[in-house]
C-alpha cells in the first residue's frame, strides 16, 4: 500500500530543519484492531497520522485520526503499542520535540474516556519506550522502558530499566487524577550479577508463558540488556524475570518523593492504599492522593534463577525472541533467538551449566538497523524487519547436518537423528526413536544407542555409514610453502593435524590461528595429512590432503618401478563401519592387496601398528596417480633405486679409469728405455722369431676388432690390459 505524504508536506518538513530521508512516512504503530481491520500510524514527515486497513481487501481508509500521542514525530524515536479489545495502548513521546513522554489510551469504547498519564508530575523521566505486554488473567498491561534514575544522587545522569504497570480496567479518579492513570506504577528491572556493575539499559523484552499445568506466575520476561559503563561496552546481557517476583515488588512498599527537595525517600506515613492495585477509580481523594505520589517501588526486581542468562562478549544483541521447545525425550527446553545490531542471528538454548548457541546465521551482508524481530510458532519462521524490507529465517534447520555426530553436537531440541531414514530432521510427537542429546551432546553413547536398536530392527547391514571426506591433491615444488585450509566443524570445536606414522614438528609446520597448516615442501614433508576436529570428545574428519611434488618426466617413463608397482593386479576387497560415526581416534589401513581404481565404495579400515596404510576412494576420495607409489604407503622417502644406478655408473667409471691409467703410465716407461734406431717397417722380411711371432699375433687381433675407421687407422683398444698403437705398430718392447 502507498500511504506517502504529499509535496505539500515534505516541503512543510524541510521548513522545520528536518532532512529529507526523514521525512517520509515511517509506519510505527501496525495492529490488528479486530478481525476486519488493522490499525496503522506512521510518522507521516513529521506530522504522525493513523488510518484503518481492511485485513482481507488490503485497502485503505481514506480518513485519517491525528496521530499525536499515539504514535512519534521522529522516525527514530522508540515507542510501543498494544492493542486491547480494541483499544490502542501506546507508549510515545507527545510533542514535536520529542519532551513530553506519555503512556495513553486511545478509541476507548464502552463509554469509557482515553487516559494518559499527568504532565506534571514527572511520572517518567526522560524515558526510552521498548515494549508493551498484556497479561489477560492480570488485566494489566506492562511497559518496559529505560530512563533516567532520579533517587540516585549521581553527579551524571544513571540510567536505570523500569517495568510500569497499568489496569486496562481504569477509568481515572472522579475528581482527582481525572483522565489520568490511577494504576500506575513503576519498579527498577536489575539485571546484574554478585558486585560487577549492572546491565542496566534495557533494548528489548519478549514474554514466554508458562509451560502447560504450570501456575500463570510462572510466565517469565527475557530481555536484553546492556551498560552505560566503559567497562561493559560493546556487551549484552540477558537477564529473566518471573511474574510472580514483579507482582511481590508491586504489591510492597514504595518510595515518597519531596516536592521542596526532589529528593526520594523511604515511605514513612501510614499506608493508605496499594499503589497499582486495579480498581482505585472510586476510592477517596484521600487514597488518590497517596498513589498519586508514590509510584515508585521501593525493591527492585531480581533476575529468577541465574543472574545473567546470556552474556555476549563479542557481539552486541538488540532484540530477542524466545520460545518453548519440547525435545525428543519430552522434555522442555528455551530457545531465544538473538540478533545482533551487525547483522547475525544466534539461536541459544538455556541449559543447567549455561547457554549454548547452536547455531549463527548471517542476516545481512552489510549492518542496518534493525527494526523489528517477530516470531511465528505455527510457521516455524523468524521475521526480520528493516527499513529495506522483511527477511524470513527458519527457526530449525535440521538438514544442515549430515551425519548422526553433527546432528547430537548441534544440540537443538528441534532436531534429531533418524537411523530409519538416515536424516536429521524435526522432532515431532510422532517419532519416539530419534537420537537426541540436548543436555550432554553426547556423540558415542547417543549414536551407537540408537544404531544397535536400529539393527535388531533392520538388520546390520543398514547401519548407517560415515565415509571420509574427499581427499585433494596438491601438487607442489620443492622448498614452496604449502598452506593446508582446515574448515572448523564449528566454533566450539578444535582443529588438530595429524600424518601417518609421522609427528609434526614444530620445527617444521606452523599451525595458525585458524586452523590451517604451514610448512615448506620438502622430501620430508611430502605425503598425506589429516585435519580432525574434536568437539565434547567426540573426534570427526574434516580434510584429507595428499602433498606430492609436480611430475617430471622421468618419474613419468612407462618402465619406472613405481608405476608398474601401481598398476599391479589388485583384488577386491571391502570394508563397512560400525555404527554410525567412525571415529578417527586410531589411523585406518587396507587390507595386504591393494583395491583397484574401479572400486565404488569409500574402504577405510582400522590399522594396526607396524602396518603401512592405504586410504583410497573412487569419485569423491583420494586416488592411485601413475608414476608415484601408493598413499600413506611409506613412512619415509625411498633412494633404493638411485642408489643402485649411481653405484652401477660409478663401477663402469672407474674399470674403464683404472686400466687407461695404468696402459698410458707403462707407454710412456716403455718409450723412455727404446733403442733410437726405431721399429722395423711392416713388410720388412727381416727380424727375429719373437719379432715375427709377435707381428703375426698383431694382425690376428686387428682382424677380429674389424676392419679399421678414420682413414684406414684403428683407434686404439684395451685387449686384455694391452693398448694397441693406432698406427698398427707394434708396441714398443723392451730389447
Amino acid at each position: 500500500l502507498d500511504w506517502s505524504p504529499s509535496e505539500k508536506d515534505l516541503d512543510q518538513c524541510s521548513m522545520k530543519g528536518k532532512r529529507k530521508a526523514d521525512c517520509p512516512n515511517f509506519i510505527r504503530v501496525l495492529q490488528f484492531l479486530n478481525t476486519t481491520h488493522i490499525y496503522t500510524c506512521g510518522t507521516f514527515a513529521f506530522s504522525p497520522r493513523c488510518t484503518y486497513i481492511h485485513s482481507d481487501t488490503l485497502t485503505m481508509s481514506p480518513n485519517t485520526d491525528e496521530g499525536r500521542g499515539r504514535c512519534p514525530y521522529d522516525p527514530y524515536q522508540r515507542s510501543t503499542a498494544v492493542i486491547v479489545d480494541g483499544e490502542l495502548y501506546t507508549a510515545t513521546v507527545a510533542d514535536y520535540r520529542g519532551n513530553r513522554p506519555v503512556i495513553s489510551r486511545h478509541l476507548s469504547e464502552g463509554g469509557r474516556v482515553d487516559m494518559k498519564l499527568d504532565d506534571t508530575l514527572g511520572w517518567l523521566e526522560d524515558p526510552t519506550f521498548i515494549s508493551s505486554i498484556f497479561i489477560p488473567h492480570e488485566e494489566k498491561i506492562f511497559f518496559f522502558f529505560s530512563e533516567v534514575a532520579r533517587e540516585y544522587n549521581f553527579i551524571d545522569k544513571f540510567i536505570v530499566s523500569r517495568v510500569s504497570q497499568i489496569c486496562i480496567s481504569d477509568v481515572g479518579g472522579q475528581r482527582t487524577l481525572q483522565r489520568r492513570w490511577t494504576t500506575f506504577a513503576k519498579a527498577q528491572l536489575l539485571c546484574q550479577a554478585g558486585s560487577e556493575l549492572p546491565y542496566n539499559v534495557v533494548q528489548d523484552i519478549d514474554i514466554l508463558p508458562p509451560a502447560e499445568g504450570a501456575p500463570a506466575d510462572d510466565t517469565l520476561f527475557y530481555g536484553i540488556f546492556t551498560s552505560q559503563w566503559a567497562v561493559n561496552s560493546g556487551r549484552s546481557a540477558v537477564c529473566s524475570f518471573r511474574l510472580a517476583e514483579i507482582k511481590s515488588v508491586f504489591s510492597g512498599n514504595y518510595k515518597v518523593l519531596n516536592r521542596d527537595t526532589l529528593q526520594w525517600s523511604a515511605r514513612i506515613q501510614e499506608k493508605v492504599a496499594n499503589p497499582g492495585e486495579c480498581g482505585l477509580h472510586n476510592a477517596s481523594d484521600n487514597a488518590l492522593r497517596f498513589v498519586k505520589e508514590n509510584f515508585l517501588a521501593e525493591d527492585s526486581v531480581h533476575p529468577a534463577g541465574k543472574p545473567l542468562t546470556v552474556v555476549s562478549a563479542e557481539r552486541t544483541y538488540s532484540r530477542l525472541m524466545v520460545q518453548r521447545v519440547q525435545g525428543a525425550n519430552r522434555k522442555f527446553y528455551t530457545v531465544l533467538f538473538l540478533l545482533t545490531e551487525d547483522g547475525y542471528l544466534h539461536k541459544a538454548v538455556l541449559l543447567p551449566l549455561g547457554a549454548h548457541i547452536i547455531e549463527e546465521v548471517q542476516v545481512f551482508e552489510l549492518p542496518q538497523p534493525i527494526k523489528s524481530l517477530k516470531l511465528s510458532v505455527p510457521k516455524g519462521m523468524v521475521y526480520i524487519g528493516t527499513s529495506e524490507g522483511v527477511l524470513r529465517v527458519p527457526a530449525s534447520n535440521c538438514s544442515f547436518y549430515w551425519t548422526c555426530g553433527q546432528c547430537v553436537l548441534a544440540r537443538d531440541p528441534f532436531c534429531g537423528w533418524d537411523p530409519g531414514s538416515r536424516a536429521c530432521v524435526e522432532v515431532s510427537g510422532t517419532q519416539s526413536s530419534l537420537a537426541q542429546d540436548v543436555d550432554g551432546g553426547n556423540v558415542e553413547e547417543t549414536c551407537n544407542s540408537i544404531s544397535f536398536t536400529h539393527r535388531t530392527r533392520f538388520g546390520p547391514n543398514k547401519l548407517p555409514t560415515a565415509s571420509c571426506p574427499p581427499g585433494k591433491l596438491v601438487s607442489v615444488s620443492l622448498n614452496e610453502v604449502v598452506r593446508l585450509q582446515c574448515p572448523a566443524a564449528s566454533q566450539l570445536s578444535r582443529q588438530l593435524w595429524e600424518r601417518p606414522n609421522s609427528r609434526l614438528s614444530s620445527d617444521l609446520y606452523l599451525e595458525l590461528g585458524d586452523g590451517s597448516l604451514s610448512f615448506v615442501a620438502t622430501p620430508a614433508t611430502l605425503g598425506h595429512y589429516l585435519c580432525l576436529s574434536t568437539e565434547n570428545g567426540y573426534r570427526q574428519t574434516i580434510a584429507i590432503y595428499q602433498v606430492k611434488q609436480k611430475s617430471s618426466p622421468l618419474t613419468q617413463t612407462p618402465t619406472s618401478r613405481t608405476q608398474l608397482h601401481t598398476r599391479a593386479a589388485p583384488t577386491s576387497h571391502t570394508a563397512a563401519s560400525s555404527g554410525p560415526h567412525t571415529s578417527t581416534g586410531s589411523w585406518p589401513e587396507t587390507t595386504e592387496t591393494k583395491p583397484s581404481l574401479s572400486a565404488m565404495n569409500t574402504q577405510v579400515t582400522p590399522r594396526q601398528p607396524g602396518r603401512n596404510l592405504t586410504l583410497w576412494t573412487k569419485g569423491s576420495g583420494l586416488r592411485e596417480f601413475p608414476g608415484e607409489e601408493s598413499p600413506l604407503s611409506a613412512r619415509c622417502p625411498n633412494y633404493l633405486k638411485e642408489l643402485v644406478v649411481v653405484s652401477v655408473l660409478l663401477v663402469l667409471c672407474l674399470s674403464l679409469l683404472i686400466p687407461l691409467t695404468v696402459c698410458v703410465i707403462r707407454q710412456r716407461w716403455q718409450r723412455k728405455t727404446a733403442p733410437q734406431a726405431g721399429t722395423l717397417p711392416r713388410d720388412s722380411n727381416r727380424g727375429t722369431p719373437e719379432e715375427q711371432e709377435a707381428l703375426n699375433e698383431n694382425e690376428f687381433f686387428s682382424q677380429r676388432t674389424g676392419p679399421p675407421v678414420h682413414g684406414g687407422h684403428s683407434s686404439g683398444l684395451v685387449c686384455n690390459g694391452t693398448l694397441t698403437d693406432s698406427r698398427q705398430h707394434l708396441p714398443n718392447t723392451p730389447i
